[in-house]
């Protein structure tokens, strides 16, 4: 990366640093807390030196070349999900992971994301350079065609199971299409649908839980306990994040002091890990930093010229903000436990890497724009 792209996006990268070390810190007092025998946090370390080689390469490469190959990475992303199902060795019941050589995980759903936002955004682009003027029947179509795309890694991902992704594809599909000017009408169909959908799944498992299992399975079944122990507020893992929380106080207990035991404390629970290492201040800061980001995004978003560029980049506001929002909801309990990841922070290969590919893909459209303005 040349000095030029460093001093272009010296804020991002400085964001994504301080987003580092809080990852590192939280990683190595959660582990304590876990009483892990390995060291993640070095191995989280590694993943970021790993992730910052893949930001390097992305800006080497450029978005254009990564824009026209996007069908043969969808291609590619949809077989490692159908995989998964056939090959994968189950952990803790799910097969999201494939196992190289017992040392390295890699997740694909984690990537498909970024696959499936790239491919988005080229249809989008190609449909409103094609149609100047759509009528209600282009965008049907149009709308069909995104659905396939998106419904395909959405089923596979749903059986391996892993609700929380699913969900992330339909934020980054719903968010894209806000953005593409087709009409809205639309979006109360779709949201109508869901709506009515969820309410026949809510009440056939509450009137028969025999008749739910039958239909859509026992892993589902559980997903849905999880759903209700949240809106009950009940739960060990829920009860004792928010316990660890609020025993924080102010100022927190300092680094790898946590109080208290809750399950996926380096992972789904990091933000509980922080705020009761660092207190409500340091909660406060970490989500000042998120928001800051986001908020770096959105005016690359607006300066950009491209509409492709745009596209993408609501793609990936969209993910980034319902990952946040839901991750630190869901440690607060004013969202449901999903399993989502908080992003930059929590441990994980798979998942950081592909933050960081987003982050080179991000330097490269923010550069563009400098570009084009000067």
């Amino acid at each position: 990366m040349n000095l030029n792209k460093i001093k272009n996006n010296k804020s991002i990268i400085f964001l994504v640093l301080l987003m580092f070390f809080i990852s590192i810190f939280s990683i190595k007092s959660a582990s304590i807390l876990l009483n892990y025998e390995e060291n993640i946090m070095i191995k989280q370390v590694i993943w970021y030196i790993i992730g910052f080689i893949f930001t390097y390469t992305i800006t080497i490469i450029g978005n254009k070349k990564i824009y026209k190959k996007v069908w043969i990475l969808y291609t590619i992303g949809v077989i490692l999900l159908a995989g998964l199902l056939v090959f994968a060795e189950p952990i803790n019941n799910s097969r999201c992971w494939f196992n190289i050589g017992g040392v390295i995980t890699i997740q694909p759903s984690e990537f498909m994301k970024i696959i499936l936002i790239i491919t988005l955004g080229t249809m989008i682009d190609k449909f409103n350079i094609k149609y100047k003027n759509h009528t209600l029947k282009d965008e049907f179509l149009f709308l069909l065609k995104i659905g396939i795309i998106v419904i395909i890694p959405s089923i596979l991902t749903f059986l391996e199971p892993d609700t929380g992704v699913v969900l992330i594809y339909l934020v980054i599909m719903i968010t894209m299409l806000l953005v593409s000017g087709i009409r809205y009408r639309w979006f109360i169909i779709f949201f109508g649908i869901i709506i009515i959908g969820l309410t026949t799944i809510c009440i056939i498992y509450k009137t028969n839980n025999d008749f739910f299992i039958n239909i859509f399975g026992p892993s589902f079944f559980l997903r849905m306990d999880r759903l209700f122990d949240w809106s009950n507020k009940n739960g060990y893992q829920l009860n004792n994040g928010l316990a660890a929380i609020g025993a924080g106080g102010i100022l927190g207990f300092g680094f790898n002091h946590t109080p208290i035991y809750f399950p996926e404390a380096d992972t789904d629970f990091i933000f509980a890990v922080f705020a009761s290492n660092k207190g409500f201040l340091g909660g406060l800061l970490l989500i000042i930093i998120t928001t800051i980001f986001d908020l770096k995004l959105i005016k690359i978003a607006k300066m950009s010229k491209n509409k492709l560029d745009s596209y993408i980049l609501a793609g990936i506001i969209g993910m980034l903000l319902y990952g946040q929002f839901q991750n630190i909801g869901m440690t607060l309990g004013i969202m449901p436990i999903t399993g989502i990841t908080l992003p930059f922070i929590s441990y994980g290969g798979s998942s950081l890497i592909s933050y960081m590919i987003i982050l080179g893909i991000i330097i490269n459209i923010n550069n563009n724009s400098l570009k084009i303005k000067k």
